[in-house]
């Protein structure tokens, strides 16, 4: 099939962007992508590619933007229940950490993951996954950690690989029963540290390779934090997933500042996650490395705290930045990438484009899947959006609403329409 006549093809080409020079997303003015199967075979103008292919299938973009399909990369897809108590308490002056300590937060939607059946916590996971898609995301990682123990967080992963086979949206699965410490080990982190160290992880490499040996391993996650592990609990983790060949990513620095991000780069950590009270110094060799962070601009702002991110200070050291969801029960339930490339631009102060890379190729990386998606090259999956608009501008200008026309995933057409 022949996309042309688009007002703007966003390729994305390249690699990774980083630094204070994210803003060449490759436009192609009236261009085209030709795609034959999952993959692209060409991008270019429509004029040569009408004239190269006169002969394939075709399929007119009128007038619109189109561009690689988004990728989340950092979700909480898959758990049962919701936390709208919590909200309102917070609204009347409750902090986060303080509801987690009373045994809220986290635990609460262990408690309702744990007690769901598997058909209830796969139906209320795909809704999520199928409102993601709707809304222009093609690719998400998403994490366990709302089980806490041994079955249920495979039960997580067992859905998370069911909505990944099925489709349309694409998984990148995280194993972190390392998200908080479960009620049973209240007062024990040091025990629970030692269960997931010593025997969750090798576990999961045994359960994985019997299992899904033609996949790549999951990530492995740790959240950093006061009342969750502290850096020695992190690092003993971490150290042992590294040791057993998993790839690493880490919640670092959301509330304080524990040393997590130095600590997730010298274990070569593929990405840190939040990275708000990130110190300059942590900034600076970040801007050296090939670990991405990965800014949750929902999450602040579900939670109505002022402090973002130092975007702008990253991109100054020269390091890549990633945008995600943190699609989460507690504190930022929001499916849609749109929004958060809105309110990168405002919070984050990323241009347009930067925010775009940020979402699209950078996310890519910040997964290991940028050598599949998240640009429109040749040779890559077949995985774009077909905007309603003229100006990919728009995505950032305008929020609250979405402006995906249509999703091309792996080379199949998905068609939303704007209008009752």
């Amino acid at each position: 099939m022949l996309i042309h006549s688009a007002s703007q093809v966003l390729t994305l080409a390249g690699g990774p962007q980083r630094g204070n020079n994210p803003d060449d997303i490759g436009i192609i003015e009236d261009g085209a992508v030709l795609i034959s199967g999952d993959r692209i075979i060409a991008v270019g103008a429509s004029r040569d590619l009408l004239a190269r292919y006169p002969d394939e299938e075709r399929l007119d973009a009128q007038g619109r933007v189109v561009m690689p399909g988004l990728v989340d990369p950092h979700t909480h897809l898959v758990w049962a229940g919701d936390r709208a108590a919590e909200f309102e308490a917070r609204l009347q002056g409750s902090t986060y950490m303080e509801i987690m300590a009373a045994g809220g937060g986290i635990n609460a939607t262990v408690s309702a993951t744990r007690k769901a059946l598997p058909e209830e916590l796969y139906a209320q996971t795909r809704q999520r996954a199928l409102a993601m898609f709707r809304n222009g995301t093609t690719t998400a990682e998403a994490k366990t950690g709302y089980g806490l123990e041994w079955n249920a967080e495979i039960a997580q992963l067992e859905v998370l690989l069911q909505l990944d086979a099925e489709g349309p949206l694409e998984i990148a699965p995280t194993f972190m029963p390392a998200h908080a410490v479960p009620p049973e080990y209240k007062g024990r982190t040091e025990a629970y540290t030692r269960l997931v160290s010593g025997k969750m992880l090798p576990d999961l490499k045994d359960w994985w390779t019997h299992h899904h040996h033609s996949r790549p391993l999951p990530f492995i996650d740790v959240f950093c934090e006061n009342n969750a592990f502290n850096l020695a609990q992190t690092q003993l983790i971490l150290t042992r997933a590294r040791e057993l060949g998993f790839p690493l990513k880490a919640h670092v620095d959301e509330f304080e500042n524990l040393g997590g991000a130095a600590l997730a780069l010298e274990l070569g950590a593929v990405s840190i996650e939040h990275a708000v009270k990130t110190s300059p110094a942590e900034l600076a060799a970040l801007g050296t490395s090939d670990t991405v962070v990965v800014s949750l601009p929902c999450t602040p702002f579900g939670l109505a705290d002022p402090h973002y991110t130092p975007a702008r200070d990253l991109l100054a050291a020269g390091g890549i930045l990633a945008i995600a969801t943190d699609l989460n029960p507690g504190t930022a339930w929001c499916e849609n990438m749109q929004f958060v490339i809105a309110l990168a631009c405002r919070y984050l102060k990323l241009t347009p484009a930067g925010a775009v890379a940020a979402a699209t190729i950078n996310a890519a990386h910040a997964i290991q899947r940028d050598h599949l998606v998240g640009s429109l090259e040749p040779g890559k999956q077949a995985d774009l959006l077909i905007l309603s608009v003229s100006d990919y501008r728009q995505l950032a200008y305008r929020f609250g609403g979405s402006l995906v026309q249509s999703v091309i995933k792996k080379g199949q057409l998905f068609q939303f329409s704007n209008y009752f």
